[in-house]
């Protein structure tokens, strides 16, 4: 091994450890939030993590900064899922219910409240998440519907906020107690999407930009 090969491997290495320590606090900061909600104590984050403090605050220099890493690094996951769903599955409507099954397992619903109210929800780092998930939804929807199998009169706007209503908890009740029901829920969701349709839906079909109108 070269001198130069040590110096590289001694640099790289607590390059590599400072990205797992980061990722470590992703995950642990999305169970909690989800848990607790975007309150709770950065130092038990950080005790849940196996990091110190300091590492925390290292890597997001406040409550905010954690927050919307959180927030896009879950609409990464529900969006590499969408994708994930389209090249892997032939069926278009099977493409769309494991993107569902997928985002509900992300818990996409516990953001809502913390987009809302925790930071910017104009930052271009948000944004960018935030457009990414919206157009591969859009494009497994569009799918699906080409197909012939999903009914014509649903919106992106639509899916979501079932998604959202669906894997979240009713008031009074335990939020990780309900888990074992939000995918049968999701089901009987789904197959009220298939083409054709058996009912008028009231209104028109909703948007993303929709539910962003105040």
């Amino acid at each position: 091994m070269t001198t130069a090969t040590r110096v590289q491997r001694k640099v790289s290495r607590p390059r590599a450890d400072a990205l797992r320590n980061r990722e470590r606090i992703v995950a642990a900061a999305r169970e909690m939030f989800t848990e607790y909600g975007p309150d709770v104590p950065l130092d038990e984050i950080a005790r849940r993590a196996g990091v110190g403090n300091a590492t925390v605050y290292r890597n997001f220099p406040d409550r905010d900064a954690l927050v919307r890493e959180v927030v896009c690094s879950v609409l990464d996951r529900t969006s590499e899922a969408g994708e994930q769903a389209l090249a892997e599955t032939g069926d278009a409507f099977e493409a769309l219910e494991r993107f569902v099954h997928a985002a509900a397992d992300e818990r996409i619903s516990a953001l809502c409240p913390m987009v809302a109210a925790a930071f910017d929800e104009n930052h271009p780092d948000l944004e960018a998440a935030r457009r990414r998930c919206e157009q591969i939804i859009a494009s497994v929807m569009e799918r699906a519907r080409k197909a012939g199998q999903l009914r014509p009169d649903v919106g992106v706007g639509d899916l979501m906020v079932a998604v959202a209503q669906l894997s979240r908890p009713p008031a009074g009740t335990d939020c990780l107690s309900v888990d074992r029901f939000v995918h049968r829920h999701l089901q009987l969701f789904l197959d009220g999407l298939r083409a054709p349709a058996r009912s008028v839906l009231p209104g028109a079909a909703a948007t993303m930009e929709d539910l962003r109108r105040p």
